[in-house]
């Protein structure tokens, strides 16, 4: 068996955690926030998660997070700031960075799976004043994150109604409605497996999406114009920003690693989902050696295309004009991009497939929001009473607490829905930056921990392929662009709203850090004495018996074509 190679549960770390006096009690801790796999125990306590999630589902709210509003509608602002260089150069430069954050996430994850997510490796093994921090920075972006997703979902509708004849609150109010009944009705499982048939809507749509722009690239188009690399010429690659010349450039190339960032946001969510993931220490690596192929098909191959299919000065690119409500200026450049290459029907169809990214991005925002929640309640670090679930394990409370804040989405009725997008685009990159950073710093602390108690790299189901160096090399990229992401707001008039929107998150950071230290009296915990080993024996057994149970599935299910097929797909 996989879990008979990895030591049992040790009292030895345990002890010496209660010996610092610290303020909770671990093995309380993991007896309450590791679920339970739901065949094993259907009569779940009123404050466990069930572990529903199977693997494809659990690749596909990964997926499904990732590929939302910052790629279908972001990249339209940085293509008409910065030109399509920009856009290629920012986004490889910010998924380098995501797999790296990644595989430090994976290697945590892979060794120890906790229901509380990241905020209980920053908690056990670095400071619960950071796991604190965490928890509720994480908090902060998801419930910022869903009503950008609701705004989006605006902006994206404006293409066939403009805001002169509905109003955009009355779509908000429709969507905010669908995923609170799509989160709460049903159970885990229910949930997933909504989430994965839209999301797997998300990847048919943009890889359609990405034919089409190959296609109309080589003069496929009805307009036959092989455009090819064109634009990359005229009007050019790269668009002067705030300068003439070279400094331009650079300017609007730095300016656009935030809309990249924001792009990339939530494909970390697959630390959140390993309390309620059947068998997680198989399917979070397989999540994570896939990322790097989402990031390179997914991202850079369809901005690469984008940018042979509009120039940055096209009138019909929303962010591109001064007038918010322009009328046929499409949210998404890839409806732009259509349009442009006089494709009759197929702009409305895919602006339908956009809604449907929007509503499975704001879906799965909602779901993580609410875990997110319920782990610090497990933590002690939040209300006991948002730790309740009901008899299919969904946190009530935390979700309906955390979808009120889907109210800030009707922001978009008294002020134009793209430039709410973009406050909240400010907001939730900075949150995101600091979600990245405090896992790169849990990871170099697990590391140092693992080496100090001498477990070795044989022991870990997963292994972050470039080890400390790559957590140490993302985490300086990440501290950089978090630090001068807002540059523009000191140039010409200083602009107070993105200059509060932009960095509001750091002092917020920064203050329940210190807060927690001196409330609470923590300390640092040294890597001697962190806690590797409390709740691990537990999931070893709860391998074992899924793995046996899988396997006598498999036995039964041999020879067929059909379904080695589709598991292999999945």
């Amino acid at each position: 068996m996989v879990g008979s190679r990895f030591p049992l549960g040790s009292s030895t770390a345990h002890d010496a955690e209660r010996a610092r006096g610290e303020k909770y009690d671990h093995a309380q801790d993991i007896t309450e926030v590791v679920a339970t796999d739901a065949n094993l125990a259907p009569n779940a306590e009123k404050d466990s998660l069930h572990r529903n999630l199977q693997a494809r589902h659990i690749s596909m709210i990964a997926l499904g997070g990732a590929l939302g509003t910052g790629l279908i509608i972001g990249t339209g602002s940085i293509l008409a700031r910065a030109g399509p260089a920009s856009i290629l150069v920012a986004y490889s430069i910010v998924g380098t960075l995501v797999y790296l954050v990644m595989c430090a996430l994976g290697e945590m994850a892979a060794y120890l799976p906790l229901a509380s997510g990241f905020t209980g490796y920053a908690t056990r093994f670095c400071d619960p004043a950071l796991g604190f921090a965490l928890g509720y920075t994480y908090w902060f972006k998801y419930i910022i994150t869903t009503p950008n997703q609701l705004v989006a979902s605006a902006l994206v509708i404006q293409y066939w109604c403009p805001p002169e004849r509905v109003n955009p609150g009355a779509w908000v109010a429709i969507f905010i409605v669908t995923i609170v009944v799509i989160n709460s009705v049903g159970t885990v499982g229910v949930f997933g497996e909504v989430e994965f048939w839209m999301s797997s809507l998300k990847v048919c749509v943009i890889v359609g999406v990405m034919l089409v722009c190959l296609v109309i690239a080589l003069g496929g188009a009805p307009d036959n114009d092989r455009r090819g690399f064109r634009y990359w010429h005229d009007p050019g690659a790269f668009k002067p920003y705030l300068d003439t010349g070279d400094a331009g450039n650079f300017y609007g190339f730095w300016s656009s690693l935030v809309t990249a960032v924001f792009a990339f946001l939530g494909t970390e969510l697959v630390g959140v989902t390993v309390g309620e993931a059947q068998n997680p220490r198989k399917v979070i690596p397989r999540a994570i050696r896939l990322t790097f192929w989402r990031i390179l098909v997914f991202y850079i191959i369809s901005v690469l295309l984008l940018g042979m299919c509009v120039p940055y000065n096209s009138p019909a690119l929303l962010f591109a004009t001064k007038k918010t409500t322009t009328a046929n200026a499409a949210a998404s450049p890839f409806v732009v991009a259509i349009q442009l290459a006089k494709i009759k029907y197929l702009p409305s169809i895919l602006n339908a497939g956009f809604l449907v990214f929007v509503l499975s991005a704001a879906n799965s925002d909602l779901y993580i929001a609410s875990r997110t929640l319920y782990g610090l309640a497990s933590e002690h670090k939040a209300p006991s009473v948002f730790r309740y679930t009901n008899s299919r394990g969904i946190p009530l409370v935390a979700l309906y607490s955390s979808s009120l804040f889907c109210l800030l989405a009707f922001m978009s009725v008294s002020k134009g829905s793209s430039t709410v997008f973009g406050y909240f685009v400010n907001l939730v990159s900075m949150f995101g930056l600091l979600t990245w950073i405090s896992i790169l710093v849990s990871h170099t602390f697990f590391v140092r921990a693992r080496r100090a108690q001498g477990i070795p790299d044989s022991a870990l189901p997963f292994k972050a392929p470039f080890g400390l160096w790559g957590s140490y090399i993302s985490l300086f990229f990440c501290c950089l662009i978090g630090l001068t992401k807002n540059f523009n707001v000191f140039v010409g008039t200083f602009d107070y709203a993105n200059f509060i929107t932009g960095y509001l998150g750091i002092p917020l950071y920064l203050i329940m850090i210190a807060g927690y230290k001196i409330a609470m009296r923590s300390e640092r915990v040294h890597a001697s004495s962190a806690d590797l080993h409390t709740g691990k024996d537990k999931i070893d057994r709860e391998e074992q018996e899924f793995l046996a149970m899988k396997a006598d599935q498999h036995g039964e299910r041999k020879g067929r074509g059909l379904y080695k097929f589709v598991s292999w797909l999945f």
